[in-house]
Formats: structure tokens, sequence, C-alpha cells
């Protein structure tokens, strides 16, 4: 069985989601694959993945506020202070979403729904230069 693995360079603006959709179907031309699944893996602790809506931003807005809520920041119970007071958050979301995603493919294209897209979700108000590593196996 085939494999193919490549790796994607993300550069976030700071807190909020980023669709990475086309990247990793370029990814997924360039393997040259035609059938199978492709994992996505987010190399960080704290931004995540997620498949979420990818046609109204308003829906990933609700989300990201909903998790903002659940969340929030300056929290005083947290002892993990010492990068920010938004980084012991960060952790805590990326631990309550994703740090990867299965996605099959066919005919060398991801099997997303109409609405579906594959995104890195920034928790981090800095902006970062996130690693994210795709494996195709066909």
């Amino acid at each position: 069985m085939p494999v193919h693995q490549t790796a994607l360079t993300i550069r976030t603006r700071g807190k909020g989601t980023y669709e990475i959709t086309d990247e990793v179907a370029r990814a997924l031309w360039a393997s040259g694959l035609k059938q199978g699944v492709a994992t996505v893996f987010c190399q960080h602790t704290s931004c995540s993945l997620v498949l979420m809506e990818n046609a109204d931003p308003s829906a990933r807005r609700d989300l990201e506020a909903w998790l903002d809520r659940l969340v929030p920041e300056d929290d005083p119970h947290f002892t993990h202070t010492l990068e920010g007071s938004d980084d012991m958050p960060s952790h805590i979301r990326m631990a309550l979403t994703r740090s990867s995603e299965s996605v099959p493919f066919a005919d060398g294209e991801l099997l997303l729904g109409t609405w579906q897209g594959i995104f890195l979700w920034e928790h981090r108000r800095a902006p970062h230069t996130r690693n994210v590593v795709v494996t195709f196996v066909g």
C-alpha cells in the first residue's frame, strides 16, 4: 500500500480558523494517489484542527466565541502562565478539540461534504508558524 507524506507550513495572524483544504488537496494531487485515507496532523499543543463549515464564516465565528466562553483567558486558577495569559487556555482548547483529522479520498479528491473544510484553529493571540503533517495512504 503506497504512502506519501508531506509537511505544510501554515502562518497564522493570531486567534481564529484558517482553512487549509486547498493546501491538503494540492498535496494529495502531488502524491499521485487516487484512493485511500488522508491523515492531517498538527504538531503543536496550542492550536488544533477541525472539520467545519466553509461557506458561512459566521458558523466559525460562533464556534470560536463559544470556545472562548468555555475556556476564558486570565483564569486565576491557571498556574501555567509563563508564556502569557492565553497559553494555558490554548492548551485546554487544543485538548478539547483535535490534533488530527482523517479524510477519505477517491479519484484523487478529498471526500469532504458540500460545506466541509479542513481548518487549522489557532488558539493563541500572536501570529505563529504552524507545522501540519499530511499522510496519504492509498
